[in-house]
């Protein structure tokens, strides 16, 4: 049995783009089978409490307008998502996020905000952009969402709403893993988890040291997989 058989997947639209920040406008967290069709999901609508910037808007499509009309308390749609990241850390299911670093930072700061204790996540967070970027580092081409779909051939009709970024993030991952099954589909999950570790900052090194280079001289790289310091 391989841990791509059962994958939960997690993702969030929000406020801006500073995980520091920025606040929770959209969550989805869902669970996909082996062959990357969803068994189960939830998705939740926030008012922010904080107005939502017109470029965030017209990213994911909720306007400040929308959320207080429709959206649940903040506080509220924290402690669920929060809890269902719990369930799944308990739990040791592979927790598919695309760029960790920013929606598992982002929970957390908005934990701290509302008194929530974190969430502790072990050793099953899977971060198909890290991934990519190992496996095919010298494709060219952008290694957004939606181009990693066109490359994996996953379909993805409405990018940037949380419930089919979710699922189409699982569905590459799986994909990569069939398509690099020693170095990523074989591994034991803990494994896969630690390499991950590595290669975020052999990566973050590499942009670092792209970027004194070429445009700043003092420019420093974020570190920390799958969560900031």
């Amino acid at each position: 049995m391989s841990w791509t058989d059962r994958v939960a997947v997690f993702d969030l639209e929000t406020t801006g783009i500073d995980p520091a920040t920025s606040r929770i406008v959209t969550a989805f967290i869902g669970l996909i089978d082996a062959d990357g069709e969803l068994e189960r999901g939830t998705d939740w609508l926030a008012d922010p409490g904080v107005e939502i910037p017109e470029q965030a808007s017209a990213v994911h499509g909720v306007t400040t307008e929308i959320a207080r009309a429709e959206g649940r308390p903040a506080a509220e749609v924290v402690a669920a998502v929060r809890a269902g990241i719990e369930w799944i850390a308990t739990h040791g299911v592979p927790l598919v996020v695309f760029n960790a670093p920013y929606d598992l930072s982002l929970l957390a700061a908005e934990c701290r905000r509302y008194d929530l204790a974190p969430v502790v996540v072990g050793e099953q967070v899977v971060d198909p952009l890290v991934i990519d970027r190992a496996v095919d580092r010298y494709r060219k081409g952008k290694r957004t969402l939606v181009d990693m779909a066109a490359v994996y051939g996953v379909e993805l009709l409405d990018a940037h709403t949380a419930g089919d970024d979710a699922v189409a993030a699982g569905r590459v991952t799986q994909a990569i893993a069939a398509a690099h099954p020693d170095e990523v589909g074989a591994l034991p999950l803990e494994e896969l988890h630690r390499r991950q570790v590595e290669w975020h900052e052999a990566q973050a090194a590499d942009f670092e040291d792209y970027m004194r280079r070429q445009r700043d001289p003092d420019f420093t790289a974020d570190r920390g997989w799958p969560q900031r310091p």
